[in-house]
């Protein structure tokens, strides 16, 4: 059985999965990947048991990972054309 991650390695996992969605160049894409990783959270949020926060945290990390993976490949085949939700009125 292996120990709980600790508060700052959840805090870091949160923020590198946040960063993480920053990259995505298609602005749907980012603002999914945002919601979900800040959902996740919100429903892991009441784990107490160690063996369920470790099976989370370790979650977390290979999406994390997968993540890495797809943004790289986005930036590959990104659209030409942006949103119009990014499209900024002078």
């Amino acid at each position: 059985m292996s120990v709980a991650p600790s508060r700052p390695q959840i805090l870091s996992l949160f923020r590198s999965l946040l960063r993480v969605a920053h990259n995505f160049p298609d602005y749907n894409i980012r603002e999914y990947m945002k919601r979900r990783t800040i959902d996740a959270f919100r429903q892991n949020r009441n784990l107490s048991e160690p063996p369920s926060i470790c099976s989370a945290f370790s979650d977390g990390k290979s999406q994390l990972d997968v993540a890495k993976r797809q943004a790289v490949v986005y930036s590959l085949y990104a659209p030409q054309l942006r949103s119009v939700m990014e499209i900024q009125n002078p």
